[in-house]
């Protein structure tokens, strides 16, 4: 198969996708980082969508699109403190929920056994919030005011390495996930034959001509869909 050629759009998805926090946070109406980049260089979507990156993460939209530098939509809201994730051990029931809902595996634990978060991955993407059934997930401001001065936002409150961290988590935590999916479906897939090699034993029906006749119509279902797959 011969490779797809890089088109200058695509150049221009990359460089706008090294220029964003890699929160993976979705408040850009996006499902990823790379999404929106891709949004900005097709003309789809406008700079001013990412809280995360803030007043200077439009700046820097701005300066790669040739876009003009413009304030923070506040439908998909404000610029504020950098927050990280914190669980309460006493309220957690290990429903696991969060630890999928995370896009860079910052949380840890296993079923019905307290989670925890590695503050070092969490991009504060609060994406865990909604899906916790007993509100125990807490925020508070990764780098909190100090000395009178307010707590950094924005790029102020993340740096280049961090960005690229959370980037390399996310596209490992997708390839894991893709994988288990996959590896799901392969022995769904296996049972199925397995099933259909011995279909009289799962099956109530006990004429064999009727059994025939369900057996050529599941092999010609099973047929279809590995066609659709390619």
């Amino acid at each position: 198969m011969v490779p797809a050629q890089s088109t200058p759009a695509d150049a221009l998805a990359a460089r706008i996708l090294d220029a964003l926090p890699q929160t993976q946070c979705t408040r850009c109406g996006y499902p990823d980082c790379a999404a929106y980049a891709q949004a900005i260089a097709s003309q789809e979507a406008a700079i001013n969508q990412c809280p995360p990156g803030g007043a200077q993460g439009i700046a820097r939209l701005a300066d790669i699109t040739g876009a003009p530098q413009v304030p923070l939509n506040p439908q998909f809201g404000v610029e504020g403190p950098r927050t990280m994730a914190f669980i309460d051990e006493d309220w957690c029931i290990g429903c696991t929920l969060c630890i999928e809902a995370c896009p860079t595996d910052a949380i840890f634990g296993t079923n019905k056994r307290m989670h925890g978060v590695i503050e070092a991955f969490c991009t504060g993407c609060e994406l865990c919030l909604p899906v916790c059934p007993v509100d125990c997930i807490l925020l508070e401001p990764s780098s909190p005011a100090s000395d009178g001065h307010a707590a950094p936002t924005g790029w102020d409150a993340w740096s280049a390495t961090q960005a690229d961290l959370a980037r390399q988590r996310y596209a490992a935590a997708q390839s894991r996930r893709s994988a288990m999916h996959r590896a799901k479906k392969e022995a769904k897939g296996r049972e199925a034959q397995a099933k259909l090699a011995d279909l009289a034993a799962f099956s109530r029906i006990s004429d064999s001509d009727a059994l025939a006749r369900k057996k050529t119509y599941i092999e010609a279902a099973m047929a279809r869909a590995r066609e659709r797959k390619t």
